[in-house]
């Protein structure tokens, strides 16, 4: 059952002190290693698919409660402590530069994991259109800037990555089991401050009318879109804003407007006019095919077949340990430490056939739950 809810992730700025990090790799990696034991690498992949799962985990390993950072820290701790050749589970990307380095750590996974070429190719595709949905057809005001893709030995796979504006950040969760459809209700989850009043959801059931008439329209050709835009460049917003969604009156103002569409642009939707994509998610997959051209498509198939895209914002914890700045409480290093140990120890112990610390673990869980 999927889980949907807010959670307040401000921006917050400055680094994880190395003492801490350093704590969180070895806390980190053996809760993972005690949850692959006790439940296989597949339901790792779904807990990494679960916002609030993910959030719980930042805070036990004491990052803060509330940081747009636990997500890109927590991520490099468990980069770092998950050992593909030993769990059968990698982690590939991360915050920045690093999220561009996908494909190559995807296919350095080939010979450890014996991807087959398809295989390989397949999860690279997964992580170029997660991304890419995210950036283009969810144009809800958060630019990414974290892509973790989380990938088992199966080939079984689940993202995490994160987007920002000026003051918050907000998380996009995705998981390969139960994917139908990139485009259409494809997230696990999506956590984040707030619902923004206005946000092109071209990924919602009710845009599929838009998504299909879109294909339509680059198959017809560049120059029949770019004669309608012509025809409707004055109009605000609120003009294809469906009557539920209007909470206020949006004009779009004269210096971005939508017919300055820029000449790359242009060229995309000339390149998939000869491609003549068959479907929603071969159109997104075209190179150059990015937001702006995402939503000039939408507005025009509004005004043409009056069928609007959403325009509804899709966005849908624990403390143990305490927080690196001292919220609600400074971290415990000794305490951090014992549970480190208690952890490792129980996860050697079940290695060599001796299950009973691992069993009073979960007999532990059984007793708070």
């Amino acid at each position: 059952m999927k889980r949907t809810g807010t959670a307040e992730l401000p921006l917050h700025y400055g680094a994880c002190p190395p003492w801490l990090f350093r704590r969180m790799v070895k806390l980190s990696g053996a809760i993972v290693e005690a949850i692959v034991l006790e439940h296989g690498t597949e339901e790792f992949l779904q807990r990494m698919a679960d916002p609030f799962f993910f959030q719980s985990l930042g805070c036990i390993v004491g990052f803060d409660f509330h940081s747009s950072g636990l997500t890109t820290t927590l991520t490099g701790a468990l980069k770092e402590a998950l050992m593909p050749e030993e769990l059968g589970i990698a982690v590939c990307g991360g915050k920045g530069k690093v999220s561009k380095l996908v494909p190559q750590e995807i296919e350095g996974l080939t010979d450890i994991f014996s991807f087959t070429t398809a295989k390989t190719e397949r999860l690279k595709y997964a992580s170029r259109m997660a991304a890419k949905v995210d950036n283009a057809c969810v144009q809800d005001g958060y630019q990414l800037y974290h892509h973790a893709f989380f990938v088992d030995e199966n080939g079984n796979w689940a993202v995490v990555q994160q987007g920002m504006n000026e003051n918050f950040a907000r998380r996009y969760h995705w998981l390969s089991e139960g994917l139908r459809s990139f485009v259409e209700e494809p997230h696990s989850g999506i956590i984040g401050e707030r619902a923004e009043e206005v946000a092109l959801d071209m990924t919602a059931r009710d845009s599929e009318e838009a998504r299909r008439t879109s294909v339509d329209l680059v198959r017809d050709g560049p120059k029949r879109i770019l004669a309608e835009i012509r025809e409707f460049e004055q109009r605000s917003l609120d003009d294809f804003v469906g009557k539920e969604e209007r909470t206020m009156r949006l004009v779009m103002p004269r210096s971005h407007r939508i017919t300055e569409l820029p000449k790359r642009t242009i060229a995309a939707l000339q390149r998939a006019y000869e491609i003549q994509p068959e479907n929603y998610e071969e159109l997104i997959a075209i190179s150059g095919i990015g937001p702006k051209a995402i939503r000039a498509l939408a507005l025009v198939s509004t005004l043409i077949y009056g069928k609007p895209p959403s325009w509804r914002d899709p966005i849908r914890y624990s403390f143990a340990h305490g927080g690196k700045d001292g919220v609600p409480f400074p971290v415990d290093r000794k305490t951090y430490q014992e549970t480190t140990e208690i952890l490792e120890g129980a996860i050697e112990a079940a290695k060599c056939g001796h299950e009973e610390k691992l069993k009073a673990i979960r007999r532990l869980h059984e007793f708070i739950g």
